[in-house]
């Protein structure tokens, strides 16, 4: 006897066998039993989610002769019917290739027929969105007012495609993904009646690239069985199968960014590239990674959201405690950007490892991305209070035995604490001015170089000298005020000026270092205090 695929073999029979559209089987079955049945259906929702499963059910149970609560019985004529050889009542039309006017126009002739067996002739039409603008309007006057006896079914994945004239005359139903604790208490079941051991982890993972479809499930599932026929099924023969990676990884990878460890994100890379794991789909997958831990940072239920297991949020929120949402968001850009360069360009390993590198090393991305990312990295530093280890001096000529390195701790409170809430709230002040004034703030940063100054970085010099008119200088002045109650001394520059008094700080600090060595070394000669105004 010919095998028959697990998707196939496990497709729902009744409405109480589809799984995870409970308020589509209420709504159907309700219908059935009360005798309130209408002429045309719309069913909408992404592949593997029942659509076409539903329509054949529903199908079957208003032609049966003696329904079970809204179910098809299975064992009237009708039904057997049905199931046994096709009957000439129920007719499935595949849209992707019957999509021409002719096609709709011999629908309209045989509508006209009473059914053989039963009450209703139903036509169920699958990926009606791919129908042509002729053959939507050939259908639309039978779709309308069809005979008593027929009823019209339709599904697609694309209902943004249909035309509105079409829409108004069904009833609609969207289709929901499918959860993954719904899906893996599924597969458990069938994985039980087909007497195969599966380890738990399996199927989590299964059910979680499934990607809310049960068909894709089921598929991925006979082809791991398949490939291990006779053994257990475990999680790392899933991802073996699939050219996949633990989940876990990622976290390691993650975290290896933050702690700016490149020798470890070399290493996973190593490491996925000898498993033979496919480098586009292990990008896919860290920036999946890295919104999950964003929803879990922003969002104080993210198991509304996510569909994952509560295990499996716990560690994304322990995780989640290391990072601000200002690095994940730059990581999520910078992968995203290597994810759509690797589509069209080869060498995919050393492409993610230079992207990888930069990460670990920001002051190689001189965009104002990676500035702004060393920002956000320099304040966390500060507001640790991490110890920074200074330069050590140069080697000297002498038989002085060499002096431990010293430490300084740098100090947040250099930065004056009004200046500070400025640089804090700066989305806010962006927010509250309008046009293009917005649109150059929004593109530019505020910084503390100097004094009691705010300087307004800008990734131009058409910026520059838009936010430098008094006009604007005046609207900026104004939100300020409104915001903070305080007039700041703002100063707006670009990327070329922030260098020149960034140098200029770096030259001053090393001369006033020079002085204080030079006055050391004459009170040591003179042996008494010198006054230096």
């Amino acid at each position: 006897m010919a095998y028959t695929a697990l998707y196939r073999k496990w497709r729902p029979r009744t409405f109480k066998d589809l799984v995870g559209q409970d308020h589509i089987v209420k709504t159907l079955t309700n219908q059935i039993m009360s005798q309130r049945v209408t002429h045309a259906y719309l069913l909408c929702g992404t592949r593997g989610t029942g659509k076409t499963s539903t329509a054949k059910i529903f199908a079957q149970a208003i032609n049966c002769e003696a329904p079970i609560e809204g179910n098809p019985c299975h064992q009237c004529p009708s039904c057997m019917d049905i199931e046994e050889k096709g009957s000439m009542n129920i007719m499935e039309i595949d849209a992707a290739s019957n999509n021409g006017v002719d096609n709709i126009r011999d629908i309209r002739d045989e509508v006209k027929y009473t059914p053989t067996l039963g009450k209703y002739k139903v036509y169920i039409i699958d990926e009606v969105h791919m129908l042509s603008t002729g053959a939507f309007n050939a259908l639309l006057k039978t779709l309308e007012e069809p005979p008593k006896h027929v009823i019209f079914i339709l599904a697609t994945t694309e209902p943004h495609k249909i035309p509105a004239t079409v829409l108004s005359r069904c009833q609609r139903y969207d289709f929901k993904r499918i959860t993954i604790d719904t899906i893996t208490g599924a597969l458990k079941s069938y994985m039980v009646q087909e007497n195969i051991t599966i380890e738990e982890k399996a199927i989590n993972y299964i059910a979680k690239v499934a990607n809310g479809s049960m068909r894709d499930a089921l598929s991925i599932l006979d082809q791991c069985i398949a490939f291990y026929i006779g053994e257990d099924v475990t999680l790392e023969k899933v991802l073996d199968v699939l050219g996949a990676v633990d989940h876990e990884v990622f976290a390691q990878l993650t975290d290896a960014l933050l702690d700016r460890n490149a020798k470890a994100c070399m290493d996973i890379v190593e490491k996925i590239t000898m498993q033979g794991r496919d480098i586009l789909q292990f990008i896919l997958d860290t920036v999946n990674h890295l919104r999950n831990l964003l929803v879990v940072k922003s969002v104080d239920e993210p198991d509304e959201i996510l569909d994952m297991t509560m295990d499996q949020i716990l560690q994304l929120k322990t995780q989640s405690m290391r990072f601000k949402e200002e690095t994940i968001l730059y990581y999520i850009k910078q992968l995203s950007n290597l994810e759509n360069k690797i589509k069209y360009m080869s060498g995919e390993r050393i492409l993610l490892e230079v992207e990888l590198l930069k990460l670990c090393n920001p002051d190689m991305d001189d965009t104002n991305e990676g500035l702004r990312h060393r920002l956000t990295y320099l304040e966390e530093t500060i507001k640790n209070g991490i110890v920074v280890q200074e330069a050590l001096p140069e080697k000297k000529l002498s038989k002085e035995a060499p002096k431990k390195s010293q430490q300084k701790v740098i100090d947040i409170d250099a930065v004056p604490e009004d200046i500070k809430q400025v640089i804090h709230n700066w989305k806010g002040v962006v927010e509250h001015t309008h046009t293009v004034t917005k649109a150059f703030l929004n593109s530019a940063f505020p910084i503390n170089l100097e004094d009691d100054v705010v300087y307004i970085v800008c990734d131009s010099e058409i910026g520059k000298n838009h936010l430098s008119q008094e006009e604007n200088m005046g609207k900026i002045d104004h939100v300020l005020k409104q915001m903070f109650d305080k007039k700041f001394n703002i100063k707006v520059i670009d990327q070329e000026d922030y260098n020149q008094i960034t140098q200029r700080q770096m030259s001053k600090d090393e001369s006033l270092k020079d002085a204080k060595n030079v006055y050391e070394q004459i009170k040591s000669k003179i042996n008494f205090d010198i006054e230096i105004r």
